[in-house]
């Protein structure tokens, strides 16, 4: 086939070469017949030496080819053979392994027989030593009771005394540490939550005293309040119940009593008729009376005000009196209901802070007093009191709880109870919440200090931060770590059963040993 190429080209030039002659002028057919020749000549020498190249390309292709099939074909031989030859040796691992755990199996299996055989015996051997032991033990038991002139029972309950007593002092050691623990724990987030409500509420500083001044424009007015033969004054101090003090403090007078109502319903009456200036017996009590229904009246409104303000509804109106009562009291120079509005404030602030209903917070917040302010005197704590009132009047059990817990007068169960308990603490240990007597103040302290003083062991008691913490050192000698967690205990209860105290008293007991010596 490649040899025929040529003959095929040299053909067609030949032809075209004619057709050409054909076409052309009859006088050129020569020339190019000729040049036609040459053409087809030398077109058929390239095509011969390109079929020889081409050949030879084809040649060199097919033995490379070759060449490459056969290496491969090597290779895979190759790897057949060392596969082959490495799973042999694999076998024959395995073989000479498995004929040496045979070996160690059959030794492992001879060595148990002479272990099973020397157990027995030591088996045999430590049960004859048993017996000889038990045998032993009761002769001994027999001569400790003739001893001690006591049976095993007897010395076994003395030994369970000792070490229950053992067991308690671990125990209270135990729980005092469990106890700090968990103190510990909740301290840093209780914190956080105390300050972060004290901060968002605004308080305000409250003076009440059970002293009021009444101010008079000149000392003339003083005679015609005390009239004839103080006829006028006791009748002043009949329709109000407030004791009026008439003596040489220039241009007023001073009206005494415990309840702040009574006091401003002879304030209000006092300045109604020295405006109008009829004062006489029959005129005092008709002020008096009408005096008394104006401030009525303002405790109404004064109560639904506050109510309003802290967004509370639904509340009874004897309720809401009660609170309008609260402006008119106070406790420990603190006014109630500004005291009572703070807790509320406080108590709405931290319930949100716990994900709590904050309404109903402010709620108990806000009537956590009333049993300060009865119409009638009782004899009950004003927090069981004022639980009664909120009962009567069909509030919540949450709400009742809070009021009848927050000085633990009732087990606690709800977790209004706490909020309402610590928003309490928060209003009245404020700064400037509350004043007392400076000499009362001051003997509670010593009285504090005298009860740690009446133990054992007690080198030094310091009453501090007003009161609520009395810290006590002991000697080391006398009172050891296990001891000195009792003396708080028994400290902590003393003053909790013998005196009377606002909030709460911190016990810490303190003792150290020391070592010193001098370098000379």
């Amino acid at each position: 086939m490649e040899n025929s190429i040529p003959i095929i080209i040299g053909v067609v030039a030949l032809i075209i070469g004619f057709v050409i002659a054909k076409v052309l002028e009859k006088n050129k057919a020569s020339q190019i017949i000729k040049s036609a020749k040459k053409r087809a000549t030398s077109l058929t020498k390239q095509a011969g030496r390109d079929a020889e190249t081409l050949k030879k390309d084809k040649m060199l292709q097919a033995k490379e080819k070759f060449l490459e099939l056969k290496a491969e074909h090597e290779r895979v031989i190759l790897n057949r053979d060392k596969k082959t030859s490495e799973a042999e040796k694999r076998i024959r691992d395995k073989e000479s392994k498995t004929s040496s755990e045979l070996a160690k199996a059959k030794n492992l299996n001879a060595e148990f027989e002479t272990k099973k055989k020397d157990y027995d015996e030591r088996l045999s051997f430590l049960d004859k030593r048993q017996s000889e032991m038990d045998k032993m033990h009761k002769r001994q038991v027999e001569q400790l009771e003739v001893i001690s002139s006591l049976s095993a029972e007897d010395a076994k309950e003395q030994l369970l005394e000792s070490i229950k007593d053992e067991v308690k002092t671990d125990a209270m050691a135990y729980i005092q540490n469990s106890l700090e623990e968990a103190k510990m724990t909740a301290q840093q987030e209780a914190k956080k939550i105390i300050i972060n409500t004290i901060q968002r509420i605004g308080t305000e500083e409250a003076i009440d005293n059970c002293v009021s001044v009444f101010n008079l424009e000149n000392d003339d007015v003083k005679g015609r309040i005390i009239g004839r033969e103080g006829r006028n004054i006791r009748a002043i101090e009949a329709a109000t119940g407030v004791e009026i003090i008439v003596d040489d403090t220039p241009e007023a007078i001073i009206m005494s009593c415990f309840d702040s109502v009574r006091r401003e319903i002879a304030r209000l009456s006092l300045h109604k008729l020295v405006t109008d200036g009829r004062i006489h017996p029959a005129r005092i009590e008709e002020v008096v009376k009408k005096t008394t229904k104006q401030i009525e009246e303002e405790i109404k409104e004064v109560g639904k005000r506050t109510v309003i303000d802290l967004g509370i509804h639904g509340l009874h109106p004897e309720l809401i009196k009660a609170v309008g009562r609260m402006k008119f009291r106070s406790s420990y120079g603190q006014n109630l209901l500004q005291h009572s509005r703070e807790v509320a404030k406080l108590c709405g602030v931290m319930a949100s802070e716990l994900g709590l209903n904050p309404k109903l917070a402010k709620r108990a917040g806000l009537l956590h007093d009333i049993g300060k302010v009865p119409e009638t005197e009782t004899e009950l704590p004003h927090a069981l009191l004022g639980m009664q009132l909120a009962e009567k009047y069909g509030e919540k059990p949450d709400v009742c709880n809070a009021i009848g817990a927050h000085h633990d007068e009732v087990e606690m169960t709800s977790l209004l109870s706490p909020i309402v308990q610590v928003c309490d603490a928060i209003s009245g240990a404020r700064p400037g919440a509350r004043r007392q007597v400076l000499d009362s103040y001051i003997q509670r302290l010593k009285d504090l200090e005298d009860v740690a003083f009446g133990f054992k062991g007690v080198n030094k008691a310091y009453a501090i931060q007003a009161g609520r913490e009395l810290r006590v050192m002991v000697e080391s000698e006398k009172v050891s770590d296990d001891k000195a967690a009792e003396l708080s205990f028994s400290i902590s209860q003393k003053i909790q059963t013998e005196m009377t105290y606002p909030g709460q008293v911190k016990v810490t007991v303190i003792r150290e040993t020391r070592a010193v010596n001098i370098a000379r």
